[in-house]
């Protein structure tokens, strides 16, 4: 099987965000997504970003444009976001985004009409309609196919790093799961989810989608669902891995990080430089750690197993990314890094916020509509950098 791979500008961003829909008052997920999107339909059919709807009713996607730099995809979410909240403030709707809700119950919800999910619930069942999962999506531009393989392999390096500094589901169903990142389990259940297969080259790519569809797994290349995965259609690479950050600039500082580690792979490769590379099972073993630790995790770091605290490896990185950053111009976005490692993330912050309410996971959900509204913009926390 053929898989062409689309002509992208080199470390171009594009980022995806899913927003859930809430009672204003209870902070219930609500079905609203359908009358938000044809609401929103005609008024925002010429604007750089889009908002779509997803697998639950529940759930609205905002997408932005292709940016030259983060701030510019980061400022069409920010227009996207004033946009849908010109029609959910009026219904008495908030926004918020984690990556899970803390009670919602999956039968209390709906999926979307569309055959896409009716054909994947169909298929995934319980596991499928439990998918009450959100995330963010972070593309970033690759000019040279060739490249696409080495560099995911590389970026699997980072996946913990990634997960830990987004983890923001510590709660399912009411429970408080003992994990940052439940999301991050939850998810790979489903069908070619999970960690990107170490493969080579895009010729094993090709391979791999020609067996998969082949035998009825998927379609075609959309429905692979790797944490970190090719996105043939626009020329990127597409990092999954992370939960739904609760707030505009720690999606920034994510995006950033996810920008320099491509550019830097990509520059690696230029002067031929070996990329990073993990044994799978080491791989895996730190994916578990990210989600059940979050920030305090401990992984490992190289092929020798050599292990070390994820934070102590977040401030290498950092220092070590810092220059290449402010040649991408992202280099304040890339800062706020430092601020999610110093307030442990999103995933701690909910749970200290349950402790201090004797366990109400009501006053959670109030916690992340106050963050995601009152939290400052990424304008506004950029000036306050200066």
């Amino acid at each position: 099987m053929t898989v062409p791979f689309a002509t992208s500008p080199r470390s171009t961003v594009g980022i995806e965000w899913e927003l859930m829909l809430a009672d204003a008052d209870t902070g219930d997920l609500v079905p609203r997504a359908p009358e938000i999107l044809d609401a929103l339909e005609e008024s925002t059919a010429l604007e750089r970003f889009t908002v779509t709807g997803e697998l639950l009713t529940n759930t609205v996607e905002i997408t932005s444009g292709i940016g030259d730099t983060v701030a510019a995809a980061v400022d069409d979410v920010a227009d996207a976001i004033a946009a849908v909240r010109a029609e959910t403030e009026p219904r008495h709707l908030e926004l918020l985004c984690a990556g899970s809700h803390p009670f919602a119950q999956w039968y209390d919800q709906q999926v979307t009409d569309k055959t896409r999910y009716e054909s994947l619930i169909e298929r995934t069942q319980w596991w499928g309609r439990n998918m009450m999962i959100w995330g963010i999506h972070i593309h970033v531009g690759v000019e040279d196919v060739n490249k696409v393989l080495p560099i995911i392999g590389a970026l699997t390096t980072y996946l913990p790093h990634l997960q830990a500094l987004s983890a923001s589901s510590p709660f399912w169903a009411g429970e408080r799961t003992g994990y940052a990142s439940n999301r991050a389990l939850v998810f790979q259940q489903l069908p070619t989810a999970g960690l990107p297969w170490p493969l080579d080259d895009w010729a094993q790519f090709e391979g791999y989608l020609d067996d998969m569809v082949r035998t009825g797994v998927m379609a075609d290349a959309s429905e692979v669902r790797w944490d970190i995965r090719p996105a043939p259609r626009w020329g990127t690479i597409e990092v999954r891995a992370c939960d739904g950050m609760s707030t505009l600039p720690e999606l920034a500082a994510v995006a950033s990080l996810v920008q320099s580690l491509v550019e830097q792979f990509s520059r690696d490769l230029d002067e031929g430089r070996e990329l990073p590379r993990i044994q799978p099972w080491f791989a895996r073993e730190n994916k578990w750690r990210a989600a059940r630790y979050g920030l305090d995790a401990r992984v490992i770091v190289d092929s020798d197993g050599r292990e070390e605290p994820v934070v102590e490896h977040l401030h290498e990185t950092i220092d070590r990314l810092r220059d290449v950053a402010s040649e991408l111009k992202c280099a304040r976005e890339f800062e706020g890094l430092q601020t999610i490692l110093a307030t442990g993330g999103s995933s701690a912050r909910q749970i200290a916020v349950a402790e201090a309410a004797d366990g109400d996971l009501r006053q959670v959900v109030q916690h992340l509509i106050r963050e995601f509204r009152g939290g400052p913009t990424l304008r506004e926390h950029l000036l306050s950098s200066l």
